[in-house]
């Protein structure tokens, strides 16, 4: 059931993109030395190459002539020695590739991850994680693993071409033109299958993007499919993808199959109309060993040429790869720090009361001022929405599903921007503070809360990475996590599994809590974080919050009134709008819709069940 998700193809050009490939190739920059000699191994076995032949030549006719001699030995150990010195230099290059490819490889995952650590959220809203994935895993190594042997290749190659081309014309040119005269063939059919190649290539690199993604969205949704029991289904979906992937991949194959084939058969048809040319006048102006040599030098001029073929076919295949990572790396982030807010960051100085990324030292507001927003145009979620928050006060925001709570601490860390009015940090729009700054203060807690595969310690420390084990504990101590921590057999070593999955839900929040108040920020963001937790679980996790809270501006989403009632300021939001701000005893002797929700609440025992009572969808 993943989400189909096509990127655009349109900015793609229909050949080969030497531009993109200049950029690849500047990532072997910091590997130049190996670069260096690699070029120096490809040259060194060119020249061996172009001189095999003529050692061969030499040999044939010093044979012919019925006596060994000293020339003969001197020209066999020659000819022993040249392929000594290849082999040598094969095991060399192969060395400097799998230095270059796995480096570059892990240059590129590196800036890759570090671009999606910049990007938006409205990125990953529009993108599946297969589509990531496979990205930083098999376009990365299709890219950075041609990348070496097409640089090498290229040097060789063209060296054996020109030094062929050189010693056919120095042996006899007559018979050179016959080799060359097909020359033009081969770059016609090169120009034919080049987009072909290219845009079958393309296809499978999407399709596999699609694969991807439905696997993991299949890994991650297993239980979700045995329940419902989808298996068939879930099968029969994947299998759509998968056929799809064969009848591209196939196709891309045949062409591939067509493609090499064709190169050698019509370079053979140039050797074919050497050897025989030079056959008939061999013992007339031509020698034996003259002959042989030249159809070496001739299979030696198209040896590169099927070579540099082959590896053209899969510069076909790795243009869509690395199309698609430019693709990654180019993407500017929607959310960013504006020049101006640049400028300010490198002017602050430690005197002038400011931190040193552009940001006040404490937050003592926080203002929504007529903020709008909307994530798809001309469908707005939020409309007007006004109301402010001072230091030391919770604001809980209470209503229907889909009303716009959570966009509204959304807005708030700056995942997105408003789309009209603002959010003012003492006064001033966010937009004028660094995202780093920012975020940095925020401490969120979510109803599922996220925890990473190591130790509870690991985790709560993620939330300041230089803290002391003493730290840590203190900070489990504060939400109310440490008894549960060291009643565990392995205590803060104790490991949560991938995703926390080793834990239960109370526990993970209690961890995430900790996490939070070890960060020690400004402002706290609690998106329902009790609501799928039993009774007793909930009044724990409750006496964690409330100490998390404390002295500290917070902004609490909560179905359950019973975590908000203490709160300075409830807001009531219905529709994007705020319809009911005040107290809890305020509103209720208001009499309106929290009173009505208040009510609902207790018979039904959540929030969540009332709300959807009293605004059905």
């Amino acid at each position: 059931m993943s989400e189909r998700f096509d990127e655009d193809d349109d900015r793609y050009s229909g050949s080969l993109d030497w531009t993109l490939w200049r950029r690849m190739v500047a990532r072997a920059r910091p590997y130049r030395s190996a670069v260096g000699q690699m070029v120096f191994a490809g040259l060194f076995v060119a020249a061996i190459d172009a001189v095999i032949p003529a050692l061969t030549g030499l040999l044939v006719d010093e044979a012919l002539e019925g006596a060994v001699n000293d020339a003969i030995w001197f020209y066999a150990g020659a000819y022993v020695l040249s392929f000594v010195l290849i082999g040598a230099a094969i095991v060399w290059f192969i060395m400097l590739a799998g230095r270059i490819a796995t480096g570059v490889a892990r240059d590129l995952r590196r800036d890759a991850f570090a671009q999606m650590q910049e990007l938006s959220f409205s990125f990953f809203d529009r993108r599946p994680v297969g589509w990531l994935v496979s990205r930083l895993m098999g376009d990365v190594s299709k890219v950075a693993g041609l990348m070496p042997w097409f640089f090498l290749d290229v040097v060789w190659g063209g060296s054996v071409v020109v030094m062929s081309i050189a010693m056919m014309l120095w042996l006899d040119a007559a018979l050179a033109a016959w080799v060359l005269c097909i020359v033009p063939a081969l770059a016609w059919v090169s120009v034919i299958f080049q987009r072909r190649l290219l845009a079958s290539s393309r296809e499978v690199r999407r399709t596999n993007s699609r694969i991807t993604s439905a696997y993991a969205e299949s890994i991650a949704g297993v239980r979700t499919t045995r329940a419902l029991h989808r298996e068939d289904a879930s099968l029969q979906e994947f299998q759509l993808e998968s056929s799809a992937m064969y009848q591209h991949s196939v196709r891309r194959a045949l062409q591939s199959a067509l493609y090499l084939p064709l190169v050698v058969a019509i370079g053979s048809v140039g050797v074919g109309l050497a050897l025989w040319q030079g056959g008939v006048r061999v013992g007339d102006d031509l020698s034996l060993g003259t002959l042989v040599a030249f159809m070496q030098y001739a299979r030696l001029f198209y040896e590169p040429i099927r070579e540099l073929a082959g590896r053209f076919s899969e510069l076909q295949s790795a243009q869509a790869a690395a199309e698609r990572i430019a693709t990654l790396l180019d993407t500017e982030p929607e959310i960013r720090d504006s020049p101006e807010v640049l400028a300010a960051i490198q002017r602050a100085t430690p005197d002038d009361g400011r931190a040193l990324d552009g940001g006040d030292a404490q937050i003592e507001s926080v203002h929504f001022d007529g903020v709008s927003f909307s994530y798809v145009d001309n469908e707005p979620v939020l409309r007007d929405v006004d109301f402010t928050v001072r230091a030391g006060q919770t604001v809980a925001l209470v209503g229907p599903t889909g009303g716009g709570k959570s966009t509204i601490v959304s807005l708030l860390a700056r995942f997105y921007d408003p789309g009209g009015g603002a959010v003012r940090l003492n006064g001033v729009d966010h937009r004028q503070r660094s995202l780093h700054w920012l975020q940095s203060n925020l401490g969120v807690v979510l109803q599922s809360p996220h925890l990473f595969s190591g130790t509870i310690a690991e985790n709560i420390r993620y939330g300041r990475l230089d803290a002391t084990d003493a730290e840590v504990q203190a900070a489990a101590s504060r939400v109310g996590a440490h008894a549960m921590i060291e009643a565990m057999a392995a205590g803060y070593a104790t490991a949560v599994g991938e995703g926390g999955g080793k834990l239960s839900t109370g526990q993970r929040q209690l961890i995430s809590l900790a996490r939070a108040v070890l960060a020690d920020p400004q402002i706290f963001i609690m998106d329902e974080a009790t609501s799928s937790l039993d009774t007793e679980t909930e009044a724990q996790v409750q006496a964690g919050i409330d100490a998390a809270l404390e002295g500290r501006i917070a902004f609490v989403i909560a179905h359950r009134l019973s975590t908000i009632r203490n709160a300075d300021q409830i807001l009531v939001i219905v529709g994007g709008r705020i319809v009911e701000r005040g107290t809890h005893d305020e509103l209720l002797a208001a009499g309106g819709h929290y009173a009505e929700l208040h009510t609902q609440s207790n018979a039904a025992g959540t929030v969540g069940a009332a709300v959807r009572e009293a605004h059905p969808a």
